[in-house]
């Protein structure tokens, strides 16, 4: 018999099994997964990057074809 996966939620470290069906995996419940999702949106929370490319839409990219 396989041990269940246990895993810490990323938002706020508490241990949980890990369950394929449970909507709010990697996270413990709804609310750090919106905690984290919030972060996100208002960046508190980035991939670090290069700044040049951070802006999406900036027309200042000098591509080369």
């Amino acid at each position: 018999m396989k041990k269940p996966i246990k895993l810490n939620c990323p938002r706020c470290g508490a241990q949980k099994t890990w369950d394929k069906t449970d909507p709010y995996r990697p996270f413990c419940s709804a609310s750090c997964k919106n905690s984290d999702f919030i972060a996100w949106a208002n960046e508190d929370q980035v991939i670090a990057g290069e700044d040049e490319l951070n802006d999406v839409m900036s027309e200042d990219l000098n591509y080369q074809h």
